[in-house]
């Protein structure tokens, strides 16, 4: 079997940094009559489609794109405006039934289906390294030791809001479309002599086919530092700032940083300022910050404050899966002795096929099947759970034995 990790790091010859793009950089697609022009050109065009999206995230509220970047042969490269061009419904439709090569798909599809493109097929660059061994599978990473050549990514991060868009910028979005498809061949070849291209085709048709995520309950409990909350009115704080928070965010079209930090929100709960005096004393509502904004969020602070017990915020939100593992041992010693098989197992087995474990199969799979296993232990029971879990094909095939026997292990005697 093929280790693309030594393949990767065999002598070669050095990298060729990539500059600029073929056809120059194209010009930003910004009008509806311009937008015209470039789904005739890709609906006429040949092969896979690579497509990329760049977001403002850390600048604006939300993740929409404001850049879309299309590659295809026989049509050369386009760069589409969303702003100017909010629905590309047209050009998903022109694309209908093309395979879509993407990097980190999961990261863009959200954005692009805000602006009416989704793939029905896709080949995810990403994924594709993963699956084959890679040890790095950032884009850049990739294109160096599969193509030899580098990326510069020193704009991965920047604005993308900012209108007009510079030029460097520009070239940079460009370039990461131009080798999309060279990469995405020559990942094939790999999966394919590692007889693992079943394998990603069936991963790549479970991210296509997969429906939107449900809105999160409660997301504000995901607050950065949490976890030193206790005390329920002072978890009300934190669900009544990050609410604000994310208001005032939302109103102004900025990141939710931007407005106030996770810190600052938690420093607040911990602290339960009685006045804005106080508030403006503690770290991230300092002096920048004006007599109004500091009311505002002292407003917050105050009407928790004033909530009788029975409205405040149970400590942890209701969850229907197995208890953390670290407590196994003392509530079910034989599920924590399966647990321990199973994963000693897993990683075994995810070494020998040189791929991740959580791409073999995802840990939380592997506690639920464990914590709740069915009363009789067989692989046909075993893969019917594991399916039930949204376990693929070949993942059921590959760790249902393995499981199975790690639930007929027994808890230590004492």
């Amino acid at each position: 079997m093929t280790d693309a990790r030594e393949t990767a790091t065999e002598a070669a010859p050095a990298p060729v940094p990539l500059l600029d793009p073929r056809e120059g950089i194209p010009p930003v697609t910004a009008s509806p009559e311009a937008l015209a022009d470039i789904v005739a050109a890709f609906a006429t065009g040949t092969g896979p489609v690579a497509v990329d999206a760049e977001r403002a995230s850390g600048y604006r509220y939300g993740q929409r794109a404001y850049l879309v970047q299309l590659r295809r042969a026989g049509a050369g490269t386009a760069l589409i405006d969303p702003v100017g061009c909010p629905d590309l419904s047209s050009l998903g439709a022109a694309l209908n039934g093309t395979e879509w090569v993407l990097h980190a798909a999961t990261q863009d599809l959200p954005c692009l289906e805000e602006t009416g493109m989704r793939p029905a097929r896709l080949f995810d660059t990403e994924l594709a390294g993963r699956l084959a061994g890679f040890a790095r599978v950032g884009l850049g990473a990739m294109v160096e030791s599969v193509l030899g050549y580098t990326l510069e990514k020193g704009h991965s991060a920047v604005d993308w809001s900012t209108r007009p868009l510079p030029e460097p910028w520009l070239r940079y979005a460009t370039l990461d479309v131009e080798l999309l498809v060279d990469l995405r061949d020559a990942l094939e070849e790999e999966l394919a002599a590692q007889g693992k291209l079943d394998w990603a085709l069936q991963e790549f048709a479970a991210i296509a086919a997969a429906p939107a995520p449900p809105p999160r309950v409660d997301p504000w409990r995901r607050t950065s530092g949490m976890h030193k909350v206790r005390r329920r009115r002072q978890i009300g704080v934190v669900r009544d700032l990050w609410l604000l928070r994310d208001r005032i965010a939302r109103e102004r079209d900025v990141s939710p940083g931007r407005v106030l930090t996770d810190a600052a929100i938690v420093a607040a709960a911990l602290e339960l300022p009685p006045n804005s005096h106080a508030l403006a004393a503690l770290p991230g509502f300092g002096h920048r910050m004006g007599r109004r904004q500091l009311d505002q969020w002292q407003a917050a602070i105050d009407h928790v404050r004033a909530l009788p017990e029975r409205e405040l915020p149970q400590p942890g939100p209701a969850y229907t899966g197995p208890p953390p593992p670290r407590a196994w041992a003392d509530k079910d010693p034989a599920a924590a002795a399966r647990l321990s098989a199973a994963r000693a197992a897993v990683s075994a087995l995810a070494e020998e096929l040189n791929l991740p474990q959580e791409n073999l199969i995802t840990p939380d799979t592997v506690r639920r099947l464990c914590w709740d296993p069915p009363s009789e232990a067989s692989d046909a029971s075993v893969a019917q759970i594991l399916t039930g879990l949204g376990a693929r094909a070949w993942q059921v095939e590959q760790v249902t034995p393995l499981l199975t026997a790690a639930l007929a292990v027994q808890a230590p005697a004492g």
